[in-house]
């Protein structure tokens, strides 16, 4: 077993890699939150479960997190990198419940899901690895790894399926080619129908093994994913300059002769209309502190009333998964407090606005700041949310 890279310390920003076993694939191990990044170094069992894990000492390291974890049961961090330790230690049943409790206790966390999808992957129970990583992905939508663990989960599934048809029918020349294709994609060693990736032959009733995943690149989520806008900031249209009105001459009628009626004075120039753009900030800001504020307050109601009709749930949910999702999460018991911070808007139009800004989690156990953008839409006189994602 390869020996994992040292647990991240608060100043760290190093995302942890697991390797499986010679014949399964790699999987990316992330961070447990950027936020925790601004938390000081502490020099007591946890820096030395963390060092000693760095130098392949697992057992040393176990007692020492177990050590923290007495004084601070609570620790997600210091439960974090038992969950690591146990999982290089082949104690696998343990560190299983270690992030299953973790996502219970931390649901927006995505790195706990992800470090199951690792272990389930390691026991080929690549359903239960899917349904992992894809509750990363509902957490976390920009959480890249997650993505690309998700597409080797894919790609194993597909050669266990494409392997599975040719057991039962090895001249089905579809799934020999698919198999292949996959093979080729992923550069495994599976070297035919009729072989094991041993290269030894298989007896006719063994499924192809399936190819072995690369090394997934290497990243540092949860980074917010910067989402630039593609359209230009429409240009402000110049004021329209008032007509002025000429004096009309009135000519002096046939006789009897008429005195020459003046000439009326010009007309006033018309006033600009007040500019809305103003009005329109002010509306806007108010809907997002007022979605912030039922939020902070666990108001579920009237949390959700802050969506349109039309809203992009993510992953592909419907709109009833996510919000029995969202008023789970949302109504779990405990105090929070969700703000915001440069506050950026940009209106498209009367009834679109792009709003970005910086939001800040905070609750008895977990801090947190990320980039957030909203797409908001006018209805009846309300601005609504109509799409959400993590970054700037």
């Amino acid at each position: 077993m390869p020996i994992l890279p040292a647990f991240p310390t608060a100043a760290s920003s190093t995302a942890i890699r697991f390797r499986l076993s010679a014949q399964a694939f790699i999987l990316t191990l992330g961070l447990l939150l950027a936020s925790m990044a601004a938390l000081p170094v502490r020099a007591d069992s946890y820096s030395e479960a963390s060092q000693l894990l760095k130098s392949g000492q697992h057992a040393e390291a176990l007692k020492q997190v177990n050590r923290h974890l007495a004084a601070k049961p609570k620790d997600a961090q210091g439960r974090f990198l038992r969950g690591i330790i146990l999982t290089g230690m082949n104690r696998q049943k343990e560190a299983i419940e270690v992030f299953q409790k973790l996502t219970e206790d931390y649901p927006d966390l995505p790195e706990p899901y992800n470090n199951l999808a690792v272990i389930y992957a390691q026991q080929k129970q690549y359903e239960k690895a899917k349904q992992a990583l894809e509750s990363a992905i509902r957490t976390h939508p920009a959480y890249a790894t997650a993505h690309e663990n998700l597409g080797d989960i894919y790609s194993r599934l597909a050669s266990q399926a494409y392997g599975k048809a040719l057991q039962i029918d090895s001249s089905n020349a579809s799934a020999q080619t698919k198999l292949a294709m996959i093979n080729d994609l992923v550069g495994g060693e599976t070297s035919g129908a009729g072989k094991t990736a041993g290269g030894k032959p298989a007896a006719p009733a063994t499924p192809v093994v399936p190819a072995r995943v690369p090394a997934a690149t290497p990243v540092t989520p949860p980074t917010p994913v910067v989402i630039a806008s593609a359209e230009p900031k429409p240009a402000a249209a110049p004021a329209a300059r008032p007509v002025e009105s000429k004096p009309v001459e009135v000519k002096p009628a046939p006789p009897p002769a008429a005195a020459p009626v003046a000439a009326p004075a010009p007309a006033p120039a018309p006033k600009p209309e007040p500019a809305m753009a103003a009005d329109a900030n002010s509306e806007i800001t108010a809907a997002v502190d007022a979605w912030l504020a039922a939020w902070s307050k666990k108001d579920v109601r009237g949390y959700l009333a802050h969506y349109a009709r039309d809203f992009q749930a993510p992953d592909g949910q419907s709109r009833k998964e996510w919000e029995t999702d969202r008023s789970q999460r949302v109504g779990k018991p405990g105090k929070i407090e969700v703000s915001r911070d440069k506050l950026n808007i940009k209106t498209e139009g009367s009834d679109k606005a792009v709003v970005r800004f910086r939001q800040t989690y905070k609750s008895a156990t977990f801090n947190s700041s990320s980039g957030k953008t909203l797409v908001l839409i006018k209805h009846d006189g309300r601005w609504l949310i109509q799409q959400e994602r993590v970054g700037g």
